[in-house]
Formats: structure tokens, sequence, C-alpha cells
């Protein structure tokens, strides 16, 4: 029998152009362009950390009442000042020994040194001398050391500051309480945030290589090539030094704030996505190889045929990060910008370096299974022989090739209703429980997946003082007002006690009241201090500032309440924004992509709420295992925000890798047709990228942080599902019982 017509194409030889080298030369320019860029660019990826920012306050909108607070807050203090606090704690009690050992560490902390920086000595960073306040219990002390937050904020000799002093304070305590039977920990924000950049630490080098060694092992397996798969690894890594060329100086410069989880995310974002577009335009490329002896017009059209899905899938991942730009919260919407650079700089290198290795290497690259010209496709296990010629020479080769992806498409071929409707109710099931899903805040105890310093000492602090001690609710009002808000927030359930900030406490920039001195007055103002009954760090705090904002308001609408669980509250409130603004837009984007590209109205519509469908039940899934399986108390707004970004934007790649495809085989064959056909010929490579990118996200858990962690789950959970069930199973059903009508109102297919 003779091969399908308008399919297989006749033997060629010395297609490739007058000019062959020509092509060689380009290529090889192509290459050391991209090593030029790795050059400059990979020093600027391995130093995003130092432009790094943490802190929740910095996210905040500029309107936010926490925000406004701070600012006015800081008049009051000579400087503003970062807290950490020590922790000093006997469960049996505290003896007079103990107090001489916590009095001997406490003067000794001014005259430290830093780790990695001798010359500067801790003096020279705090706000204020340093005191010890004993527990009511008896059991404990606490010793705030403030140092001077604007200090801080930038490296000392390329020393991380908020580190260096944690480490100082934690290395001088074993020392000086060793052997003494005390339990002492440095805690507060400034050990909170020390620890939290520790976690991130592992991003510039533990992160990326684990990512591209999960990559490598699957690509080992998929090429079973010992050359290819470090062809893609290099794309993925050009891309991201790409993006670092543009995203380093843009951090550094302040017009981008860059999170620890901001640069995670980035990372296994280019790796990837790169990765997926590498194997798109592989697999095609192996596809026409099949058909042309010369690898370069193999290439040519591997190329024309990929650049539309690649651009149209990188664009809605563009545009729908570009959306997280409506965010309140900076960290939030600086992701956008961060993951939209990382993207255009996978595209530009899978559409360039890539094709140019290849086109050196020629067919070598896939060695030992090198690609022949036999005119054998995937579509072959699909495509139906002419009666009476089952035993031809052409349907022995198809049979041969048919593999699980031809069975797939034959399943849904034959039984299309019965695949939709299980899938679509396998789905939904999964999606009813997202009610158990709770995204109203977590505390900071649950950060971290492993015990750290912090947590512990801030749990030592709650189990002898006040939760919200050395972290108080700060309340600004009109100095005729204070002594009427003082007895409104002594009535409020939760507050402890409540005091005003004094003139002597102001002087030292420690931020304690002093004992009978009158309260600082600046513009008018009075700034009252109520310390809370939960830990600052916890919901439970937030909804104490929620009820003391209620009862401030009224008396005075000018009133501020700042302070740390006042900023918790804020976060989580523009959380919840983000989250109901960012999501439609997402949806509106991805949908007016796909009408553009597909042409269509039934198709994209369909294919946006086979998407949704998945992302609910992908949230499903995670509320049961990590609410009701690991005892998660909550989670930040944040947590489904993410999620939704990048499952809808990147979950909705597959459908577009599919659906072009099909598009493009419905021309020839009719809709029903074709989508087993598209089926057949893009299974293995988008299971591949699916598994790809499910492994580069799965990355994520290597760093010790709860958020990442179920980011990682929710974005590798929902890729698996929307790659084994959505796009092999739910939408080529969908399409095969719709037929042409999926493509209303325009009409591609030639025949039905």
């Amino acid at each position: 029998m003779s091969p399908q017509p308008g399919r297989h194409r006749p033997h060629r030889s010395g297609t490739g152009g007058r000019r062959p080298g020509r092509w060689l030369l380009a290529a090889l320019v192509m290459v050391v362009a991209w090593l030029a860029v790795g050059g400059l660019g990979g020093p600027k990826i391995g130093g995003l950390s130092s432009v790094q920012k943490n802190d929740q306050a910095a996210f905040l909108p500029a309107s936010a009442e926490s925000t406004k607070a701070r600012e006015v807050a800081e008049r009051f203090q000579e400087q503003s000042t970062l807290p950490f606090f020590v922790v000093v704690e006997r469960e049996t009690g505290l003896t007079a020994a103990d107090r001489a050992a916590a009095k001997s560490y406490v003067d000794s902390i001014p005259s430290l040194t830093l780790p990695g920086a001798p010359q500067v000595r801790l003096q020279s960073l705090l706000a204020g001398p340093t005191v010890a306040i004993p527990s009511p219990d008896g059991k404990a002390l606490l010793v705030p050391v403030s140092v001077d937050s604007t200090k801080t904020d930038t490296e000392i000799d390329g020393v991380k500051p908020v580190g260096a002093v944690a480490e100082a304070l934690r290395t001088q305590r074993d020392a000086v309480l060793a052997g003494s039977g005390l339990q002492a920990y440095v805690a507060g924000p400034g050990g909170f945030t020390a620890d939290l950049v520790k976690a991130f630490g592992g991003i510039d080098g533990v992160l990326l290589l684990v990512a591209l060694g999960v990559v490598l092992v699957i690509l080992l397996v998929v090429y079973r090539s010992p050359v290819l798969p470090f062809a893609v690894l290099a794309t993925a890594v050009f891309g991201l030094a790409a993006a670092g060329l543009v995203i380093y100086p843009l951090a550094e410069g302040g017009h981008l704030t860059l999170s620890g989880q901001s640069q995670g995310i980035l990372s296994i974002l280019v790796v990837g996505a790169a990765t997926d577009y590498a194997l798109l335009l592989v697999a095609r490329y192996k596809e026409e190889l099949h058909d042309d002896e010369d690898h370069r017009v193999a290439m040519r059209r591997a190329w024309r045929g990929t650049v539309e899905p690649i651009v149209a899938s990188g664009g809605t991942v563009i545009l729908g990060l570009l959306c997280l730009l409506l965010s309140d919260l900076g960290n939030n919407a600086s992701l956008g910008p961060i993951g939209a650079l990382g993207i255009v700089g996978a595209m530009l290198a899978a559409l360039t370096f890539l094709p140019a290795v290849l086109l050196l290497a020629g067919r070598r690259i896939f060695w030992p299974a090198i690609p022949r010209v036999d005119h054998v496709h995937s579509e072959d296990a699909v495509a139906a022989a002419p009666a009476g010629e089952a035993g031809s020479a052409a349907t022995t080769s198809a049979g041969a090739k048919r593999g699980v992806w031809g069975r797939v498409a034959g399943l849904v071929g034959r039984h299309p209703r019965r695949a939709w409707v299980l899938s679509a109710l396998g789905l939904a099931v999964c999606a009813a429980f997202v009610p158990v899903l709770r995204a109203d805040g977590a505390p900071q105890s649950t950060y971290f997946t492993t015990e750290v310093e912090s947590v512990t000492g801030n749990k030592a602090l709650a189990r002898h003082f006040p939760g919200g001690s050395g972290s108080p609710v700060q309340v600004i009002v009109p100095s005729a007002k204070a002594a009427q808000v003082t007895t409104a927030l002594q009535g409020v359930d939760g507050v402890a006690s409540v005091v005003p900030l004094t003139e002597q406490a102001g002087s030292t920039g420690g931020g304690r009241p002093g004992q009978g001195a009158p309260p600082k007055v600046v513009d008018g103002r009075v700034l009252l201090q109520a310390t809370t009954t939960p830990a600052a760090d916890t919901p439970e705090a937030q909804d104490v500032v929620r009820g003391i904002r209620s009862v401030v308001h009224p008396i005075d609408d000018g009133a501020l309440v700042g302070g740390v669980a006042a900023q918790g509250l804020d976060s989580r409130d523009a959380g919840v924004h983000d989250l109901r603004t960012v999501g439609p837009a997402i949806l509106l984007v991805v949908f007016v992509v796909l009408v553009i590209l597909l042409r269509s109205i039934v198709a994209p519509v369909l294919l946006t709420l086979a998407n949704v469908l998945s992302f609910a039940a992908t949230m499903g899934v995670f509320a049961v295992l990590f609410t009701w399986v690991l005892d998660y108390p909550g989670f930040d707004p944040t947590v489904p925000l993410y999620g939704f970004v990048f499952l809808i934007a990147l979950g909705i790649d597959y459908s577009i890798f599919l659906m072009t495809r099909v598009r493009e085989e419905s021309r020839k064959r009719g809709t029903r047709e074709g989508v087993l056909v598209g089926l057949a010929v893009t299974g293995g490579v988008i299971t591949s990228a699916g598994i790809v990118l499910a492994a580069t996200f799965s990355a994520l858990g290597v760093l010790p942080l709860s958020f990442l962690v179920q980011i990682a789950f929710i974005v590798a959970f929902g890729v698996l599902l929307d790659t084994f069930v959505v796009r092999s199973l739910l939408v080529p059903a969908l399409v095969r019982e719709l037929g042409d009508r999926v493509w209303w109102p325009s009409a591609p297919s030639r025949r039905r």
C-alpha cells in the first residue's frame, strides 16, 4: 500500500538550500550568542538572593491602614527598628544564678561582632539599650534586642545583617549559657526573618540543581539518548540566564520587589516551561525526520509547525502572569513581570538556541535511536486502513507503532460519551471538597516544614508572656481622645494591656513604655500600645485587630491601627482581594487568547471550563490532604491564588498543544477523526511535558517552607490531572462528540 496521501512526503536530499554554509554560520552565531547570554546572565541569577525582600510590611499597598500607621509611628521614634526577642526560660522557675547568667549575656550583646564582618560591632546597629524583662510566672526572661532596620536593609561586606545578628546572638548564647540548664531562643520578627532568609538560601543552588537533576532523569528515559537531554537542559539554563539579565537590575534598582518565593518560582517556572517547549519542538523535528533525509528541511518544517503553539502557549502564560499586576500585595504584583520575563527567556531559548544546536548536531543527537526516513508516524496508529489491505506493509508498520496513545485514542473514539461523562464526574467529586479549604491566614508557626528556632522561641514566649508581648498593636489617636480610646481598647476581647508610648521609651527607640513617664505627643497624636493575648503572628491576633478597629474608628475616624498583627490582617484581606480580582482577569485573558488562536467560540468555552473544573478538583484534593491528613490549621490566601494562576495559565498549555494539532489534522480528515489523530500524535510529548513540569514544581519541596510545598503539590498534582484526565480523556471525548460544531463559528474541516 502506498503512503497515506497528503501526509507522507517523498524522500528528499539536498533540499536544505543552495548555501548550506549559511545555515551552519547562522547556527554557530546563535549558539555563541547564547553562550554570551549565559556568561553574563548566570552570575545575575546567582546574585538574586542579595536583592531579595522578605519583609511582609514591604509588600503591603500604601493604602493599607497598617502601612499608614507604620509611617506615622516612625515619627514617634528616632529610628525604625527590627526587634529580635531572646527568650530565656527554666520550667521550674528562674534562680538568682539564672538571672546573673542572663545579665552577663545581655551585657555582652553590644560588644558582639557580626560573623563574616568582624569589624562591625552589634553596638553600631542597636537602636537602644537591651534589658531583661521578667515574666509574670517567674519562669522566663524576655530580652528585646532592637536593631536599626535602615542599617540591616543592605549587605555589609557581602554579609546579610539580619542573619548575621541572629547568628551572633545565638553563638554568644551558646557560649555564655552553656551548662546552666537554661533554655534560650532567638525569636521575634528579627529571628523569624533570619530563619526565613536562611531557608531561602537554598534557592541559588540546591533548588536549581534538584530541578535540573529531576528533569535530566526524565529526559534520559524519554529520549533514551545520552546527548539530547543535555541540549534541552542547556536550553532551560540559558533561558533562565536571559531572564536574570533583566530581572536583576530591575530588582536592584527597586523597580521590582523580589521575594524569596518569587525567586524560587522563577527558577522552577523557566526550567519547566523551557523543557516543555523543547519537548514539543524535538518531537515535531523527530517526526519530520521520518520524511526528509535533509535534517535542515526537517527542522524548518518542525519549527514552523511548533512556533505557533509555543508562542500561543507562552503568550497565554505571560498574559496570565501579568494579570498579577492587579494585585494589592507587592510580592504578588511583582511575581507577574518576574514570571513573564522568565517565560520570555524560555521561549527565546527554545525557539533559537535549541534549533541551532539541533541543526549543528543533525540526526546524531538522537543516538543511539537515530530516526530514519521510513514514513512511519504516530497518527498511523489510528488511521484506518482501506478494506482488503489490512495485511499491507504500511498497516503492519502502523500496528507496530500503535502504542499506548493509539489505544487511548481508540478508546475515546469508540466511547466518547462514556469517557467525558466519567471524567467530568470524577473531577466534580474531587471539587466537592473545596469548602474544606480554609484560606483565611496561617500562623507563622506553620510557615516552616521543619522546626526552627524562631518558631520554638515564639512558643516559649507565649507560654510565659501574653502572646503579643514585644509586638503590640499600635493605635495612633489624637491626644485629646487617648483616655477614651484606652478605655475602649481595654474592653476588646483579646487585649491584655494598653499603655502609651512615653518620651522615655521613644528616646531609646526600644518601644517599651516608660514607667510613670508622660505619653509622647507628636503632631497632636499619641501612640497607644495594645498587647494581645494571642500571639501577634496568628489569625486570632488579626481578629483582635479587627475588633480594635471596630471600636477605635467610631471614636476618631482618623485613628490608625498598625503593628505586626495589623499587617497580617491587611495582608490577608489584600490576598482575598487579589484572588477575587486576578482570577476572573486570568480567565478572560485565557479565553480571548484561545478565541484568537482557534478562531472559535465553542472550543475556548469548552477548554476554559475544563481547566476550571480541573483546578477545582485539584484544590479539593489539596484541601482534604493538607487539612484532614497533614493537619494544617489554615492557609494563606495566596496559596489558592498562585495555584489558580499556574494551573489555569500552564494547564491551558497542553490544551493549546493538543487543539492546534487537532485543528491542523481536522482540515485534512474532519474533526472527529482529526481529534483522535491529534491525541495519538501529541499524547507522548504532552504527557512527557506534563511529567516534567510536575517534577520541576515538586522540586520546590526541597525548601523547608510550607507555602512552597503547598504550591508544589497543587501545581504538580494539577498538571498531572490535566495531562492524564483533562487533555487525554475529557477534552478529546467532548470534541469527538461535538464534531465540527466545536469550531463554531468557523469551519476548518474540509469534510465530515
